[in-house]
């Protein structure tokens, strides 16, 4: 119906809100029907007497209840889902089926790959009550092996007594801070970290002490300088394409770090969870420096968070007793079923097919990205699963993170990652998720013209 003009004078709620609640009030009136193809957002802005913003807003908040769908080329359309002939609950906003603050993978849709994912599952629950017992902590024989083979794939052949399946990489973290780190002591880490570690150390009451960053990583100068000062118990970094800046340290600068470490007789706390995702990389630091370094392979980024699963490589057997207690004590084991689904899927080709899938998809969404937004408003790497945005003034972070609350796109402000200093106004942009091509699209069209427009040009209340 390119003729659809909604009634928005009776509603007093801001104007996108009141455009998605009048799709959904004709929609359940039969005004709409299934497949009726609604106005192009710039002719009905005009319309209605409107800016785009408003408008496009309004659409991707319709979308997001499910109402209607977009498709390039084809336009805006109600969707064949959509209820009709029964009233439409509107009253607010559904309930979020995702956390939008999480740095998610593009999520698999293709359906031979779903089926295959299936057909690993329903094999592995064929022996259902024996993955329901009690089993040894840090993994079965079958588990380690599976272990052993993924971690493979990064130049990293370790003895079975060094590997251990832990229940996702916080737990590995908690154990592994915990044995090092006691309350009261210094742990260093980049300037702008992974917020889970953050909350880690929070928790153990350690320090947390940040190093100035470069675009190559830690500066080494300001990491020797901190441990002839200090005495830090450990050196946590995200070497590869580093949540949130999408840094990857080069293999140069991770020779100068490990160097130093070792110098001092400093532990690397390395978290690889984006490690298996390019193609290349530099080696890492558990393959430069494997008697300092413990290792986290986390299958969240690569796989699936819903696993929780990550394999852990200690310096040596030794360290792994206190390291297999501490954990014991908190998490008992690693779930023996979600464990032998990735070890399934690991054996029979499954992970390396949704490995695929994910580097394929990302750097297609990159690429829209790229497309998209303006040039130089962002940092990212065609792997990674986000942008790092410094925002133009007059935006301040807090302003941008509530424009962008409902395009899809989870937009989450520096304070979560800034360890050290003041934050900068600055946000992370995650571009995986539920989030298919086209809401993207919309999402970050609306992005951009938010980064060309002063705030209050774009501002949506009213």
């Amino acid at each position: 119906m390119p003729d659809w003009t909604p009634d928005l004078d009776p509603s007093s709620k801001p104007r996108y809100i009141a455009i998605a609640d009048a799709i959904a009030i004709d929609i359940g009136s039969g005004r709409l029907t299934a497949a009726d193809r609604l106005p192009p957002q710039r002719k009905l802005a005009a319309r209605l007497g409107l800016d785009f913003t408003t408008v496009a807003r309004g659409y991707v908040e319709a979308q997001r209840r499910g109402l209607i769908v977009s498709k390039v080329g084809q336009g805006t359309c109600v969707s064949p889902t959509a209820p009709t002939a029964r009233p439409v609950p509107i009253a607010g906003p559904q309930a979020p089926i995702t956390d939008p603050s999480m740095n998610l993978p593009p999520e698999p849709d293709d359906p031979a790959l779903l089926a295959r994912m299936r057909a690993g599952i329903e094999a592995v629950s064929a022996d259902i009550v024996g993955l329901l017992r009690y089993q040894g902590f840090g993994g079965a024989p079958a588990d380690k092996a599976a272990a052993a083979n993924w971690l493979s794939r990064r130049a990293l052949v370790p003895a079975q007594e060094r590997v251990f399946v832990v229940p996702g990489a916080h737990a590995a973290l908690l154990g592994i801070l915990g044995h090092l780190a006691k309350p009261g002591d210094t742990v260093l880490s980049e300037a702008i970290t992974y917020p889970g570690v953050r909350a880690i150390a929070a928790q153990l009451g350690v320090t947390l002490q940040g190093l100035p960053m470069d675009r190559d990583g830690i500066d080494p100068d300001a990491f020797a300088a901190a441990c002839h000062d200090g005495s830090p118990k450990a050196l946590y970094l995200n070497p590869t394409l580093q949540n949130p800046t999408t840094l990857t340290i080069p293999k140069e600068r991770r020779d100068a770090i490990a160097s130093t470490a070792r110098h001092f007789g400093v532990p690397i706390v390395e978290d690889d969870a984006y490690g298996f995702i390019p193609l290349k990389s530099p080696p890492p630091f558990a393959a430069l420096a494997p008697d300092l370094t413990w290792h986290i392979a986390g299958l969240a980024k690569c796989i699936g968070a819903g696993l929780r699963t990550a394999y852990t490589l200690v310096p040596d057997s030794r360290s792994g007793w206190p390291f297999a207690a501490a954990l014991r004590a908190s998490t008992v084991m690693a779930s023996p079923f979600t464990a032998a689904i990735a070890t399934r899927w690991i054996t029979d080709g499954t992970a390396d097919a949704i490995l695929r899938f994910i580097r394929t998809e990302t750097t297609a969404r990159q690429a829209l990205a790229a497309e998209i937004l303006p040039a130089g408003s962002f940092r990212a790497d065609p792997m990674s699963f986000n942008l790092w945005v410094a925002l133009p003034a007059p935006w301040t972070r807090s302003a941008f993170v509530g424009q962008m609350r409902t395009t899809g796109l989870g937009v989450v402000a520096s304070d979560a990652f800034t360890v050290s200093g003041p934050p900068a106004e600055a946000v992370r942009v995650c571009l995986g998720g539920p989030i298919n091509r086209d809401g993207l699209r919309r999402g970050l069209e609306f992005m951009a013209h938010a980064l060309s427009e002063a705030p209050e040009f774009v501002s949506h209340f009213f």
